[in-house]
Protein backbone atom coordinates (compact mmCIF):
# COMPACT_ATOMS: atom_id res chain seq x y z
CA UNK A 1 0.00 0.00 0.00
CA UNK A 2 2.79 2.46 0.73
CA UNK A 3 4.73 2.10 -2.33
CA UNK A 4 1.08 2.72 -4.33
CA UNK A 5 0.15 5.96 -2.56
CA UNK A 6 3.82 7.12 -3.09
CA UNK A 7 3.95 6.34 -6.54
CA UNK A 8 0.06 8.59 -6.49
CA UNK A 9 1.82 11.51 -5.01
CA UNK A 10 4.56 11.75 -7.41
CA UNK A 11 1.82 11.91 -10.16
CA UNK A 12 0.32 15.13 -8.66
CA UNK A 13 3.53 16.46 -9.79
CA UNK A 14 3.51 16.96 -13.74
CA UNK A 15 -0.32 16.93 -13.57
CA UNK A 16 -0.30 20.04 -11.24
CA UNK A 17 2.76 21.59 -13.38
CA UNK A 18 0.64 20.81 -16.55
CA UNK A 19 -2.27 22.16 -15.12
CA UNK A 20 -0.91 25.32 -13.76
CA UNK A 21 0.56 26.21 -17.30
CA UNK A 22 -2.51 25.38 -18.84
CA UNK A 23 -4.42 27.30 -16.79
CA UNK A 24 -2.24 30.30 -16.24
CA UNK A 25 -1.29 30.25 -20.48
CA UNK A 26 -5.23 30.39 -21.02
CA UNK A 27 -5.84 33.01 -18.59
CA UNK A 28 -3.34 35.08 -20.64
CA UNK A 29 -4.35 34.30 -24.04
CA UNK A 30 -7.64 36.31 -23.50
CA UNK A 31 -7.38 40.16 -24.90
CA UNK A 32 -5.92 42.25 -22.16
CA UNK A 33 -5.27 42.32 -18.42
CA UNK A 34 -5.93 43.82 -15.53
CA UNK A 35 -3.95 47.03 -16.31
CA UNK A 36 -6.70 47.33 -19.34
CA UNK A 37 -9.49 47.37 -16.99
CA UNK A 38 -7.83 49.90 -15.15
CA UNK A 39 -6.78 52.31 -17.97
CA UNK A 40 -10.55 51.89 -19.21
CA UNK A 41 -11.29 53.85 -16.06
CA UNK A 42 -10.39 58.02 -16.61
CA UNK A 43 -10.52 58.40 -12.90
CA UNK A 44 -7.23 56.33 -12.53
CA UNK A 45 -4.28 58.25 -13.50
CA UNK A 46 -1.81 56.76 -15.90
CA UNK A 47 1.15 56.78 -12.99
CA UNK A 48 -1.03 54.61 -11.02
CA UNK A 49 -1.77 52.06 -13.68
CA UNK A 50 1.87 51.99 -14.83
CA UNK A 51 2.44 51.35 -10.72
CA UNK A 52 0.02 48.63 -10.65
CA UNK A 53 2.24 46.73 -13.73
CA UNK A 54 5.53 46.82 -12.42
CA UNK A 55 4.04 45.35 -8.81
CA UNK A 56 2.51 42.79 -10.65
CA UNK A 57 5.08 41.68 -13.40
CA UNK A 58 2.32 42.32 -16.01
CA UNK A 59 5.10 43.75 -17.94
CA UNK A 60 7.22 40.58 -17.75
CA UNK A 61 6.77 37.56 -20.48
CA UNK A 62 4.03 34.82 -19.59
CA UNK A 63 6.62 32.45 -18.73
CA UNK A 64 8.30 34.78 -16.50
CA UNK A 65 4.95 35.65 -14.67
CA UNK A 66 4.41 31.60 -14.21
CA UNK A 67 7.51 31.06 -12.63
CA UNK A 68 7.20 33.89 -9.95
CA UNK A 69 3.64 32.63 -8.82
CA UNK A 70 4.57 29.07 -9.34
CA UNK A 71 8.03 29.82 -6.30
CA UNK A 72 5.39 31.88 -4.00
CA UNK A 73 2.43 28.92 -4.24
CA UNK A 74 4.95 26.56 -3.23
CA UNK A 75 6.05 28.56 -0.60
CA UNK A 76 2.67 28.69 0.57
CA UNK A 77 2.02 32.55 -1.05
CA UNK A 78 -1.43 31.97 -3.43
CA UNK A 79 -0.17 35.63 -5.05
CA UNK A 80 -2.55 38.88 -4.35
CA UNK A 81 -6.18 39.55 -5.48
CA UNK A 82 -5.63 43.00 -8.10
CA UNK A 83 -8.82 43.85 -7.40
CA UNK A 84 -9.10 44.15 -3.57
CA UNK A 85 -5.08 44.74 -3.44
CA UNK A 86 -5.17 41.98 -0.64
CA UNK A 87 -3.59 37.96 -0.50
CA UNK A 88 -5.56 35.75 -2.08
CA UNK A 89 -6.13 33.51 0.52
CA UNK A 90 -7.91 36.09 2.36
CA UNK A 91 -10.13 36.87 -0.31
CA UNK A 92 -11.06 33.17 -0.87
CA UNK A 93 -10.89 31.75 2.41
CA UNK A 94 -14.48 32.88 3.48
CA UNK A 95 -15.73 32.64 0.34
CA UNK A 96 -15.04 29.12 0.39
CA UNK A 97 -16.66 28.94 4.18
CA UNK A 98 -19.18 29.60 3.01
CA UNK A 99 -19.50 27.41 0.17
CA UNK A 100 -18.57 24.90 2.22
CA UNK A 101 -21.54 25.19 4.33
CA UNK A 102 -23.75 24.29 1.21
CA UNK A 103 -21.59 21.53 -0.73
CA UNK A 104 -21.80 19.95 2.79
CA UNK A 105 -25.01 19.94 3.71
CA UNK A 106 -25.93 18.93 0.22
CA UNK A 107 -23.73 15.77 0.47
CA UNK A 108 -25.23 14.58 3.48
CA UNK A 109 -28.83 15.04 2.15
CA UNK A 110 -27.25 13.09 -1.04
CA UNK A 111 -26.22 10.28 0.43
CA UNK A 112 -28.99 9.95 3.65
CA UNK A 113 -31.62 9.92 0.43
CA UNK A 114 -29.64 8.27 -2.60
CA UNK A 115 -28.58 5.09 -0.60
CA UNK A 116 -32.33 3.85 0.51
CA UNK A 117 -34.15 5.16 -2.37
CA UNK A 118 -31.36 3.11 -4.66
CA UNK A 119 -31.71 0.10 -2.27
CA UNK A 120 -35.62 0.45 -2.19
CA UNK A 121 -35.97 0.76 -6.29
CA UNK A 122 -33.32 -2.96 -6.24
CA UNK A 123 -35.83 -4.56 -4.05
CA UNK A 124 -38.90 -3.54 -5.56
CA UNK A 125 -38.44 -3.22 -9.18
CA UNK A 126 -41.35 -1.43 -11.12
CA UNK A 127 -43.32 -1.81 -8.09
CA UNK A 128 -45.75 2.05 -8.08
CA UNK A 129 -43.32 3.40 -5.31
CA UNK A 130 -40.42 2.73 -7.68
CA UNK A 131 -42.25 3.70 -11.04
CA UNK A 132 -42.66 7.00 -8.79
CA UNK A 133 -39.35 7.74 -7.57
CA UNK A 134 -37.97 6.65 -11.56
CA UNK A 135 -40.20 9.98 -12.36
CA UNK A 136 -38.71 11.98 -9.79
CA UNK A 137 -34.62 11.23 -10.23
CA UNK A 138 -35.87 11.82 -14.28
CA UNK A 139 -37.02 15.09 -13.19
CA UNK A 140 -33.92 15.54 -11.14
CA UNK A 141 -31.04 14.60 -13.34
CA UNK A 142 -33.12 16.62 -16.68
CA UNK A 143 -33.83 20.18 -14.63
CA UNK A 144 -30.79 22.61 -14.61
CA UNK A 145 -30.14 23.38 -10.99
CA UNK A 146 -30.07 27.21 -11.66
CA UNK A 147 -33.89 26.71 -13.09
CA UNK A 148 -34.90 24.66 -10.40
CA UNK A 149 -33.34 27.49 -7.65
CA UNK A 150 -35.60 30.12 -9.50
CA UNK A 151 -38.74 28.14 -9.20
CA UNK A 152 -37.75 27.06 -5.68
CA UNK A 153 -37.56 30.94 -4.77
CA UNK A 154 -40.90 31.52 -6.38
CA UNK A 155 -42.42 29.31 -4.18
CA UNK A 156 -40.94 30.49 -1.30
CA UNK A 157 -41.53 34.26 -2.31
CA UNK A 158 -45.56 32.97 -2.86
CA UNK A 159 -45.49 31.60 0.47
CA UNK A 160 -44.07 34.91 2.21
CA UNK A 161 -46.84 37.17 0.61
CA UNK A 162 -49.93 35.12 0.69
CA UNK A 163 -49.41 33.53 4.20
CA UNK A 164 -46.83 35.49 5.60
CA UNK A 165 -44.32 32.66 6.45
CA UNK A 166 -41.32 34.04 7.61
CA UNK A 167 -39.01 32.41 4.77
CA UNK A 168 -35.66 32.54 3.52
CA UNK A 169 -35.61 34.08 -0.18
CA UNK A 170 -32.18 34.68 -0.80
CA UNK A 171 -28.30 35.50 1.10
CA UNK A 172 -26.56 33.28 3.86
CA UNK A 173 -28.82 34.42 6.84
CA UNK A 174 -31.25 37.41 8.24
CA UNK A 175 -30.40 40.93 8.33
CA UNK A 176 -32.39 41.56 10.98
CA UNK A 177 -30.89 38.95 13.62
CA UNK A 178 -29.15 41.54 15.14
CA UNK A 179 -27.59 40.74 18.31
CA UNK A 180 -28.14 36.78 19.41
CA UNK A 181 -26.82 34.27 20.64
CA UNK A 182 -24.11 32.23 18.54
CA UNK A 183 -26.55 29.04 18.24
CA UNK A 184 -29.30 31.01 16.92
CA UNK A 185 -26.94 32.65 13.90
CA UNK A 186 -25.66 29.19 13.21
CA UNK A 187 -29.26 27.81 12.96
CA UNK A 188 -30.08 30.82 11.12
CA UNK A 189 -27.25 29.87 8.12
CA UNK A 190 -28.54 26.27 8.53
CA UNK A 191 -31.85 26.93 7.29
CA UNK A 192 -30.93 29.87 4.33
CA UNK A 193 -28.57 27.18 3.18
CA UNK A 194 -31.04 24.21 3.15
CA UNK A 195 -33.07 25.41 -0.25
CA UNK A 196 -29.88 25.73 -2.43
CA UNK A 197 -28.22 22.62 -0.72
CA UNK A 198 -31.61 21.23 -1.42
CA UNK A 199 -31.37 22.14 -5.35
CA UNK A 200 -27.51 20.84 -5.03
CA UNK A 201 -28.21 17.85 -4.39
CA UNK A 202 -31.52 17.19 -6.08
CA UNK A 203 -28.71 15.91 -9.19
CA UNK A 204 -26.83 14.26 -7.09
CA UNK A 205 -29.62 12.22 -5.49
CA UNK A 206 -30.86 10.92 -8.86
CA UNK A 207 -27.71 9.74 -10.51
CA UNK A 208 -26.55 8.20 -7.35
CA UNK A 209 -30.07 6.83 -6.83
CA UNK A 210 -30.45 5.37 -10.11
CA UNK A 211 -26.26 3.59 -10.11
CA UNK A 212 -27.06 2.06 -6.91
CA UNK A 213 -30.22 0.78 -8.04
CA UNK A 214 -28.71 -0.50 -10.85
CA UNK A 215 -25.62 -2.26 -9.47
CA UNK A 216 -27.86 -3.29 -6.71
CA UNK A 217 -30.27 -5.52 -9.27
CA UNK A 218 -27.45 -6.76 -11.07
CA UNK A 219 -25.44 -8.23 -7.90
CA UNK A 220 -29.15 -9.78 -6.62
CA UNK A 221 -29.40 -11.78 -9.45
CA UNK A 222 -26.09 -12.98 -9.40
CA UNK A 223 -25.38 -16.96 -8.00
CA UNK A 224 -23.98 -16.30 -4.77
CA UNK A 225 -26.87 -14.34 -3.68
CA UNK A 226 -29.69 -16.90 -4.90
CA UNK A 227 -27.02 -19.29 -2.44
CA UNK A 228 -27.62 -17.43 0.22
CA UNK A 229 -31.23 -17.13 0.00
CA UNK A 230 -31.34 -21.24 -0.15
CA UNK A 231 -29.52 -21.43 2.97
CA UNK A 232 -32.10 -19.72 5.00
CA UNK A 233 -30.66 -15.59 5.30
CA UNK A 234 -32.92 -13.24 6.22
CA UNK A 235 -34.26 -10.80 3.28
CA UNK A 236 -32.06 -7.73 5.47
CA UNK A 237 -28.83 -9.69 5.69
CA UNK A 238 -28.96 -11.16 2.25
CA UNK A 239 -29.54 -7.50 0.62
CA UNK A 240 -27.49 -4.84 3.18
CA UNK A 241 -24.45 -7.34 4.02
CA UNK A 242 -23.65 -9.06 0.86
CA UNK A 243 -25.61 -7.08 -2.23
CA UNK A 244 -25.37 -3.54 -0.69
CA UNK A 245 -21.34 -4.27 -0.01
CA UNK A 246 -20.56 -5.35 -3.33
CA UNK A 247 -23.06 -2.71 -5.18
CA UNK A 248 -21.94 0.50 -3.05
CA UNK A 249 -18.46 0.28 -4.47
CA UNK A 250 -18.83 2.65 -7.14
CA UNK A 251 -20.59 5.39 -5.14
CA UNK A 252 -16.83 4.83 -3.15
CA UNK A 253 -15.23 5.25 -6.21
CA UNK A 254 -17.17 8.90 -6.69
CA UNK A 255 -16.25 9.75 -2.91
CA UNK A 256 -12.92 11.74 -4.42
CA UNK A 257 -14.73 14.36 -6.11
CA UNK A 258 -16.35 15.63 -3.08
CA UNK A 259 -12.96 17.37 -2.07
CA UNK A 260 -13.10 18.99 -5.17
CA UNK A 261 -16.69 20.32 -4.30
CA UNK A 262 -15.31 22.25 -1.17
CA UNK A 263 -12.63 24.34 -3.33
CA UNK A 264 -15.05 24.88 -6.23
CA UNK A 265 -18.40 26.30 -4.82
CA UNK A 266 -21.82 25.40 -5.74
CA UNK A 267 -21.90 26.98 -9.13
CA UNK A 268 -24.76 29.07 -10.04
CA UNK A 269 -27.03 27.94 -7.53
CA UNK A 270 -25.04 30.99 -5.75
CA UNK A 271 -25.79 33.32 -8.15
CA UNK A 272 -29.24 32.26 -8.63
CA UNK A 273 -30.04 32.48 -5.19
CA UNK A 274 -27.61 35.19 -4.04
CA UNK A 275 -25.30 33.59 -1.80
CA UNK A 276 -21.80 34.70 -0.65
CA UNK A 277 -20.31 31.65 -2.01
CA UNK A 278 -17.30 31.38 -4.21
CA UNK A 279 -18.91 30.86 -7.54
CA UNK A 280 -20.08 34.70 -7.82
CA UNK A 281 -16.12 35.91 -6.90
CA UNK A 282 -14.53 33.92 -9.27
CA UNK A 283 -17.02 35.39 -11.64
CA UNK A 284 -16.01 38.92 -11.01
CA UNK A 285 -12.19 37.53 -11.31
CA UNK A 286 -12.95 36.41 -14.70
CA UNK A 287 -14.58 39.97 -15.86
CA UNK A 288 -11.54 41.55 -13.97
CA UNK A 289 -8.93 38.99 -15.45
CA UNK A 290 -8.06 38.59 -11.51
CA UNK A 291 -4.89 36.30 -12.59
CA UNK A 292 -3.68 35.30 -9.56
CA UNK A 293 -7.10 34.10 -7.90
CA UNK A 294 -7.97 32.16 -11.25
CA UNK A 295 -4.84 30.54 -11.24
CA UNK A 296 -4.63 29.83 -7.34
CA UNK A 297 -8.25 28.30 -7.10
CA UNK A 298 -7.88 26.08 -10.07
CA UNK A 299 -4.64 24.94 -8.43
CA UNK A 300 -6.11 24.28 -5.23
CA UNK A 301 -8.89 22.27 -7.49
CA UNK A 302 -6.39 19.96 -8.81
CA UNK A 303 -4.32 19.10 -6.00
CA UNK A 304 -7.86 18.23 -3.70
CA UNK A 305 -8.61 16.10 -7.06
CA UNK A 306 -5.69 13.89 -7.13
CA UNK A 307 -5.82 13.56 -3.46
CA UNK A 308 -9.33 12.43 -3.44
CA UNK A 309 -9.03 10.52 -5.83
CA UNK A 310 -5.97 8.76 -3.43
CA UNK A 311 -8.52 8.56 -0.71
CA UNK A 312 -11.39 6.60 -3.05
CA UNK A 313 -8.79 4.02 -3.87
CA UNK A 314 -7.87 3.81 -0.29
CA UNK A 315 -11.73 3.48 0.84
CA UNK A 316 -12.02 1.25 -2.02
CA UNK A 317 -9.73 -1.30 -0.76
CA UNK A 318 -11.06 -0.95 2.36
CA UNK A 319 -14.43 -1.86 1.43
CA UNK A 320 -13.67 -4.61 -1.07
CA UNK A 321 -11.28 -6.98 0.59
CA UNK A 322 -10.13 -8.37 -3.16
CA UNK A 323 -8.80 -4.87 -3.88
CA UNK A 324 -4.77 -5.02 -3.02
CA UNK A 325 -2.42 -2.48 -3.78
CA UNK A 326 1.32 -3.78 -4.29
Amino acid sequence: MIPFLLRRLLQLIPVFLLSTVLVFFIIQAAPGDFASTLRGNPAIKPETVAQVIRRYHLDQPVYVQHFAWLGNFLRGDLGVAFTENRPVWEVLAPRIGNSLILVGLSTLLTYLIAIPVGVYGAVRPYSLGDRLISFVTYFGLGIPSFFFMMLVMFLMVTLKQKFGWDVPISGKSSSTLGDVPQWRYILDVLIYALPPSFVIALRSISSESRLLRGQMLEVLNQDYIRTSRAKGLTQNRTVYKHAFRNAVLPLVAGLGGLLTGLISGAGFVEVTYGYPGLTPRLLEALSTQDLYLLVSTTSLTVVLYVIGNLISDVLLAAVDPRIRYS
